[in-house]
């Protein structure tokens, strides 16, 4: 088609077409400007609502994306020496180390929101929408943590796992949300083990793919090291 010949002509558009790497970058700034924004909403509603809930995630997210806005900037250097690889790997252990750190806030998060058998609340069709995101947010982060690994790109693995980790968040609120909202007003106990179990739940994996980053950053430093 003409239109699609003219775009071939358009630097960008071909980088977009053939190369998988510059792809793979506008796709993780994309996922960026989402998350910034649906931080903006938490902590807009958090403010509007007098809901200290969503004031704290929504400093969580702003955290998760200084993280991977860091990871990003390193992305553009395109360095391909092995001290550029080992500065990457540093990044990376750096990252995990923090993941860690906000690991522990999630949990006092989570033990707060059990002992006061509260929840977060949407106010009129805004569960619904968030809903929607996070479905999406959560299938995508899982199948981008998985493709991404083969371009063997250490920042790119670790900031789709940070995706992968504001993802599983947005779950455990949605679903706090939906129980608060739609059922189990009843049944206060059914609504503590089940953000108990599901909070558990997103720990664990938060906490497992924080010590594999730096376990695993830590190894290929070492290695890289000895090939100076």
């Amino acid at each position: 088609h003409p239109f699609i010949k003219k775009l071939h002509g358009i630097p960008a558009f071909e980088r977009f077409l053939y190369e998988a790497e510059f792809r793979t970058e506008t796709a993780l700034y994309q996922g960026l400007a989402v998350n910034l924004i649906y931080a903006g909403i938490k902590l807009f509603s958090g403010i509007y609502y007098h809901s200290i809930w969503f004031i704290t995630l929504a400093a969580y997210y702003i955290l998760l994306a200084a993280m991977r806005f860091s990871l990003l900037l390193s992305v553009r250097g395109k360095g391909n020496s092995e001290r550029d690889k080992v500065l990457e790997l540093w990044r990376c252990r750096l990252c995990g180390i923090i993941l860690l750190f906000m690991d522990w806030a999630l949990v006092g998060i989570i033990i707060l929101v059990v002992h006061q058998n509260s929840g977060f609340e949407y106010p009129g069709m805004l569960i619904y929408v968030m809903a929607l995101y996070t479905f999406y947010a959560t299938i995508m982060a899982v199948i981008n943590v998985i493709k991404f690994r083969k371009y063997q790109k250490p920042v790119l693995s670790a900031a789709k796992v940070i995706n992968l980790t504001a993802a599983l968040v947005s779950m455990l609120s949605l679903e706090t949300a939906m129980l608060t909202q739609f059922g189990a007003a009843d049944d206060p106990a059914f609504r503590q083990i089940m953000t108990a179990s599901t909070g558990a739940g997103v720990s664990m994996i938060v906490l497992g793919m924080a010590v594999y980053m730096i376990v695993n950053s830590t190894k290929r430093i070492k290695l890289e090291k000895s090939l100076f």
